[in-house]
């Protein structure tokens, strides 16, 4: 297959998708600055989607190898990502990789995968926007997307709606410091070392307002490496994550993971921002924390990389976001060959940053404590025709559903229990990652 490039004037990712939030299947991975975030995406018109639901057979990740099919170069000017599967993996898909019999969610699938001929990629750092199709002549096989720079000719759409959500009731405080504590004792009697549980908030928009009007809000205000809105047939998908899950670099064998473990919030002045920053370094608790999931990940990705080639190059670094200082650790690898992104997710899924260690005791546990996640800590990926793979952990994420009285939202917030948590400072934890989403959803700043 011909991959097509055509070099486009830049303009703002957000104002571009903005006349497509109301499509089925319309897609935009969001980042911004260089580096891991350097590129945004924009895609649509998929020329087909596959739904996993729960009468699917499949096991694994099966269906993304067949649906990508024979691995095809990118053109080497391009972006990393030049067409593929974007695909939505809720947290309850792990059943069907180790059966641990988790509640389901009703109102989402396992997995929704579409695949794309065509997109748009932002380069953040140049301020240049590619035009991508790819088929036997360089134009893409669905005509109704062959010139996907005729994307960029839609006008910019108004300024989004206030959301003014209409909230269910706080979930309670007591309960979830009684999780707290039902863990810490399951740790003292050695069933597990440590386990993230979550609170879920939910509530429902006004009848003039959409999830779209919620994710630009909540870019504007507190911008992530991996945002990502994602509108499917009367669902959305609204997530500002900082974590990446899993990637494969464009050579298909260089592996990546950036597990996160350990948060403070952002202090109110600059001093004492530093303070907390440090503090947050300083912490044996939160640095034990992230070590555990370090090794569990370098377990998941020894699964299917090269003998002694998985390293941890960067063990609790701190990055900073607008609410909150996250300690976060790098752990790489060289997956090994005639192995693809099918098998990198098939061993690593779900993420264990999310559920704790050991992850299939932790994931028990869990589900002992909480109802279906859905969507939220899964994954969002791009999983290119070259190979390549990136993805995020939908934590930060609201999933949306439309009924006849419009788009109802659900939440989640979870912190990593261990021994030494404290119920109280957890909760309050929860109550600062949620913050952004929340003032997102109000319309507050």
């Amino acid at each position: 297959m011909r991959v097509a490039l055509k070099s486009l004037a830049w303009r703002d990712p957000l104002d571009a998708f903005a006349p497509f939030a109301d499509e089925p299947y319309a897609v935009l991975l969001l980042s911004g600055g260089e580096g891991r975030a350097r590129w945004s995406y924009l895609c649509r018109n998929p020329d087909r989607v596959e739904t996993v639901g729960p009468s699917d057979p499949d096991r694994g990740f099966g269906r993304l190898r067949r649906l990508i099919g024979a691995h095809d170069a990118n053109s080497p000017d391009g972006p990393p990502f030049q067409g593929g599967v974007v695909g939505l993996t809720a947290y309850e898909f792990a059943d069907r990789l180790e059966p641990i019999d988790l509640p389901r969610d009703p109102d989402w699938p396992d997995m929704i995968l579409a695949r794309y001929p065509a997109i748009l990629a932002f380069d953040h750092l140049t301020l240049t926007v590619w035009g991508v199709a790819r088929g036997p002549t360089g134009v893409a096989p669905n005509g109704a997307v062959d010139d996907p720079s005729m994307w960029l000719s839609q006008p910019s759409t108004a300024v989004a709606t206030r959301p003014h959500p209409a909230f269910d009731a706080d979930p309670p405080s007591c309960a979830y410091e009684n999780a707290v504590g039902d863990v810490r004792r399951r740790i003292a009697d050695g069933e597990l070392y440590q386990a993230n549980i979550a609170r879920v908030w939910t509530g429902r928009l006004s009848h003039d307002a959409k999830p779209f009007d919620v994710f630009r809000r909540l870019v504007e205000q507190s911008p992530a490496p991996f945002s990502a809105f994602c509108r499917l047939p009367g669902r959305a998908i609204v997530s500002h994550s900082p974590e990446r899950f899993v990637a494969i670099a464009g050579d298909g064998r260089s592996v990546e993971t950036r597990p996160i473990k350990g948060t403070r919030r952002r202090g109110c002045t600059p001093e004492g921002d530093e303070k907390l920053k440090a503090e947050l370094v300083a912490s044996d608790k939160d640095r034990a924390e992230n070590l555990m999931i370090v090794d569990l990940m370098r377990n998941d990705l020894a699964r299917v990389c090269e003998p002694g080639s998985v390293k941890t190059p960067h063990l609790f670094n701190v990055e900073s976001f607008p609410s909150v200082h996250h300690l976060v650790s790098t752990v790489t690898g060289r997956l090994r060959e005639n192995l693809d992104a099918a098998d990198l997710l098939d061993a690593t899924f779900p993420p264990g940053s999310i559920t704790g260690a050991p992850k299939i005791q932790a994931m028990k546990v869990i589900a002992a404590h909480e109802g279906p996640r859905g969507p939220w800590c899964g994954s969002l990926f791009w999983a290119g025709f070259d190979g390549a793979l990136d993805s995020s952990v939908l934590i930060r994420t609201a999933a949306f559903v439309e009924d006849s009285d419009g788009w109802r939202f659900r939440a989640h917030a979870g912190a990593g229990i261990v021994y030494d948590s404290d119920p109280l400072a957890e909760r309050r934890e929860t109550e600062v990652k949620i913050s952004g989403l929340i003032n997102a959803l109000r319309g507050a700043r």
